[in-house]
């Protein structure tokens, strides 16, 4: 596990790298990806304005921002996304401003298609879905704990639905996003403290 997670930070880019990154290929006219389509596309133009709305109105809460403020020690926050990714786009602009709350904590995105390994790894009920957060200790690169690809209430909010219908179309999509949107990101925020405290990552 540790030289796939070593092998994934070599080709890991920043958040500032991975926005241009994901810009430049939409100008493109392409997505992220080893998959390229008209929908995937759409998606990420779609996701890319709201990265933009969400790093400009995204804010850390008091809670989260005393707890990443007081870490004792250095962690690499790697996370496994693509830029057409709905969950990816409403969730990267959190887990970003929480790293910039810390001195202590430094932040890596990589490509799920571009790395397989890692991604197969950190599965969820056996499928690849992301955004996926592991914390690494930063200098052993020792895996602390795992989050996502949602945050609970978003999670059920899917499984139910997908139970009483059979699919996820566009209607509840919409009403993902309504949640997202009301929730200001707090749940996630609230969900990765509490993960880091049980993990006895955070005092």
């Amino acid at each position: 596990m540790k030289k796939i997670i070593e092998n994934a930070l070599l080709n890991s880019y920043t958040y500032v790298e991975y926005r241009e990154l994901v810009s430049q290929l939409i100008s493109e006219g392409k997505s992220t990806g080893h998959t390229q389509s008209e929908d995937l596309l759409k998606y990420s133009e779609l996701n890319e304005t709201r990265l933009k709305r969400l790093d400009k109105t995204i804010v850390v809460n008091e809670e989260s921002l005393f707890r990443l403020e007081n870490l004792d020690k250095k962690y690499t926050w790697l996370v496994l996304s693509e830029g057409w990714c709905g969950d990816a786009a409403q969730l990267l602009p959190i887990i970003n401003k929480m790293a910039e709350s810390s001195k202590n904590i430094d932040l890596k995105i990589v490509l799920r298609d571009d790395n397989e390994e890692l991604m197969n790894l950190f599965l969820t009920n056996g499928g690849k879905a992301i955004p996926k957060l592991i914390v690494l200790d930063a200098e052993t690169h020792d895996v602390i704990a795992d989050w996502g690809p949602r945050p609970e209430p978003a999670r059920k909010l899917i499984a139910d639905y997908k139970a009483a219908n059979g699919v996820v179309d566009e209607p509840v999509k919409i009403e993902l996003q309504k949640w997202y949107l009301n929730d200001k990101g707090n749940t996630t925020q609230n969900e990765i403290i509490s993960l880091l405290k049980k993990e006895k990552a955070l005092v």
